[in-house]
C-alpha cells in the first residue's frame, strides 16, 4: 500500500488546530438524524485528537447547496446528533474562514471541538479553488481527512487543503485504505468478486477492472441477465440490456484471457410479476425461462456452487445484491451467500470486504454486516475504487 501519514505520525498537538474533514451528510427526519453511522465512524479520530489537547475543527458538507446558503442545509442541523455520539459539547461556527473562525478558535480550549458550517455554501469548495482552500488552511496547523466517502471528489476540503497543510489520514480513512488494499491492492489469492445490481451499464468500468485482478467473478442481479442473453439464453421479460450483449461477450473474452472464471447462475427464481411471494413463483434452469417470466433471483443450486467457490478463495470483494433482495423471497440468494461468506470470514479462511449502499443494506438484512472483515459505507468512492480509479482525496494524502 502507498504510504500515508496517520495520526500515529503526529507529534505533540497540544493547543494546535486540527482541520478535520468528516462526513456528516446524515439522513434526517423531523429535525434529527435517522442514522448516525457516519458520526460513529469518525468518533475515534475526533476524540483522539481532542484527548491529545488539539482544538478540533470539523469540516463537512450537508446536502447539495451548490455554492448558495440555505438555512435548512446548515451543519447546525446535525450538531445535536454529533454531540450525542461524541458525548461532548461542540461549538457551532457559522463560517469556514475569516474573523469569526479566528475568534472562535480563541474561545475554544485545548481539547474542545468546533463544527464549521457547510463547506458547500461556498462555490470555492466544489471548484477546488486554491484560494478558498488556502483561506481555510490559514486557521489550521494540520489537516486530517477522515471522510473516505467524499474522497472521490476533488474538492477544496477533500483534496485542496492537503496542498497547504501537513495532511494525515484519520482512523476511519486509515482502516478503509488498509481494507481496500487487502481486497484488491495487494490481496491474498485466490480472489473472488461478487458484482450485482440492475444494469451492466452502471458497472462496466468495475467489471473491466476486476477481470484482470480476480480469479472468480460472480455476476448477479439484472446484470446477470444481460450476460446470460449474450450467451444465447432466452431471459423472457427479465430486466436485460440487450444492446450491451456484445459488451458482455467482450468482458467474458477478457476474463478468459486473464484466467478469470465468470460465474453466472444456471438455476434461477422466476415469476410473472414483480411482487412479494407471487403465485407464479418457481425455480427453474436458466434455459427454461418462459417468455412471460422474469428472473428475479439466483437459484439455490447455483448459490450452493458459489458457496463452494468461496471456500476455495482467500479474499472476497462484494458490491451489489444477487437478486431483487428488497422483496421477499427474492432476497434468498443474497442472504444465503452472504452468510456463507460471513462464516468463512469468522473461521479466518476469508478476508471479506464489501461496500455500496445496497450491499450494506443487504448484509444488514442478512444479519452479517458485522461478520465481514470490513464493510464500507462509502457509495460512490467505493465504486470508483472498484473501477481502479485514483481517488483525489486519497492521492492527496500520500506521503
Amino acid at each position: 500500500m502507498s504510504s500515508f501519514r496517520t495520526l500515529d505520525d503526529l507529534g505533540d498537538v497540544t493547543g494546535k488546530v486540527a482541520l478535520v474533514r468528516v462526513d456528516l451528510n446524515l439522513p434526517m427526519k423531523d429535525g434529527s438524524a435517522t442514522d448516525v453511522t457516519r458520526v460513529e465512524a469518525v468518533k475515534p479520530t475526533v476524540l483522539e485528537l481532542a484527548d491529545k489537547g488539539a482544538k478540533v475543527l470539523l469540516l463537512a458538507h450537508f446536502g447539495r447547496p451548490k455554492g448558495q446558503r440555505y438555512s435548512t442545509m446548515s451543519t447546525s442541523f446535525v450538531q445535536g446528533d454529533v454531540e450525542e455520539v461524541l458525548g461532548k459539547e461542540i461549538m457551532f461556527i457559522p463560517e469556514v474562514m475569516g474573523p469569526v473562525v479566528e475568534q472562535s478558535i480563541g474561545i475554544l480550549g485545548n481539547g474542545d471541538i468546533g463544527l464549521l458550517d457547510n463547506v458547500r455554501f461556498w462555490p470555492g469548495e466544489e471548484a477546488n479553488d486554491p484560494e478558498f482552500a488556502k483561506g481555510m488552511a490559514a486557521h489550521g496547523d494540520f489537516y486530517v481527512n477522515d471522510a473516505f466517502s467524499a474522497a472521490h471528489r476533488a474538492h477544496a476540503s477533500t483534496e485542496g487543503l492537503a496542498h497547504f497543510l501537513p495532511a494525515y489520514a484519520g482512523r476511519a480513512m486509515e482502516a478503509e485504505l488498509k481494507a481496500l488494499d487487502a481486497a484488491l491492492g495487494n490481496p491474498e489469492p485466490p480472489v473472488a468478486a461478487v458484482v450485482g445490481g440492475a444494469k451492466v451499464s452502471t458497472k462496466l468500468d468495475v467489471l473491466e477492472n476486476l477481470v484482470g485482478k480476480v480469479q472468480h467473478l460472480i455476476i448477479g442481479g439484472g446484470m446477470a441477465n444481460t450476460f446470460l442473453a449474450a450467451k444465447g439464453v432466452d431471459v423472457g421479460k427479465s430486466l436485460c440490456e440487450h444492446d450491451l450483449t456484445a459488451t458482455a461477450n467482450r468482458i467474458m473474452d477478457e476474463a478468459d484471457h486473464a484466467g478469470c472464471t465468470v460465474h453466472l447462475p444456471y438455476d434461477v427464481v422466476v415469476a410473472k410479476e414483480f411482487a412479494a411471494n407471487p403465485q407464479s413463483l418457481r425455480t427453474c434452469n436458466v434455459h427454461e425461462v418462459a417468455e412471460d417470466e422474469m428472473i428475479l433471483d439466483v437459484g439455490p443450486l447455483a448459490v450452493e456452487a458459489l458457496g463452494d467457490v468461496l471456500k476455495t478463495c482467500r479474499t472476497l470483494v462484494w458490491n451489489g445484491p444477487l437478486g431483487a433482495f428488497e422483496i421477499e423471497p427474492f432476497d434468498a440468494a443474497t442472504i444465503a451467500l452472504a452468510r456463507i461468506a460471513a462464516a468463512l470470514t469468522q473461521d479466518g479462511s476469508l478476508i471479506s470486504v464489501a461496500g455500496g449502499g445496497d450491499t450494506v443494506a443487504a448484509l444488514a438484512h442478512a444479519g452479517v454486516k458485522d461478520d465481514f472483515t470490513f464493510v464500507s459505507t462509502a457509495g460512490g468512492a467505493f465504486l470508483e475504487w472498484m473501477e481502479g480509479k485514483d481517488l483525489p482525496g486519497v492521492a492527496a494524502l500520500k506521503a
